[in-house]
């Protein structure tokens, strides 16, 4: 018999069972690090459309003045903040990464009730202390895009 095995008739001990105990409890700590509640599911209709290849394609009516548009497979949240006025931004929220899953008059993350402005994306109500990422979005005629 090896040196290195342990015979099964023979108890193991408190040492071993209390590192076994601690490593346990630290891989079960590192799966909930981002908190025990579950993202909401994502608002039906939100995928862009077919040929968008992770960018945004909509068009200016699918974008409410005052409020705005979820692309959750983009990544993507588009909003018209005034009409005419369009502006775009990274849709993972920047406290604990959910993905956002409202537009009213603030772009909203259910996880934690982080609210950030349609503007600028700048924390309108925390705990985010950051602004969603901006991104470049372009309008032509009655077209809104964004690039991936």
């Amino acid at each position: 018999m090896s040196p290195y095995v342990r015979p099964t008739s023979q108890p193991i001990s408190r040492r071993t069972a209390m590192v076994g105990v601690g490593g346990a409890a630290l891989a079960v700590s590192g799966l909930s690090a981002c908190g025990t509640e579950s993202a909401p599911a994502a608002p039906a209709g939100s995928a862009p459309p077919a040929g968008s290849a992770g960018g945004v394609s909509a068009k200016v009516a699918d974008i409410p003045v005052g409020g705005g548009k979820i692309f959750t497979d983009a990544q993507t949240v588009v909003t018209q903040p005034t009409a005419g006025q369009f502006k775009a931004f990274s849709s993972i929220c920047t406290h604990k990464q959910c993905p956002v899953t409202e537009v009213t008059t603030t772009i909203n993350c259910k996880c934690h009730g982080s609210k950030y402005n349609l503007t600028d994306g700048a924390p309108a109500n925390g705990p985010a202390t950051e602004p969603l990422a901006a991104k470049e979005v372009k309008v032509d005629g009655d077209a809104v895009s964004v690039s991936a």
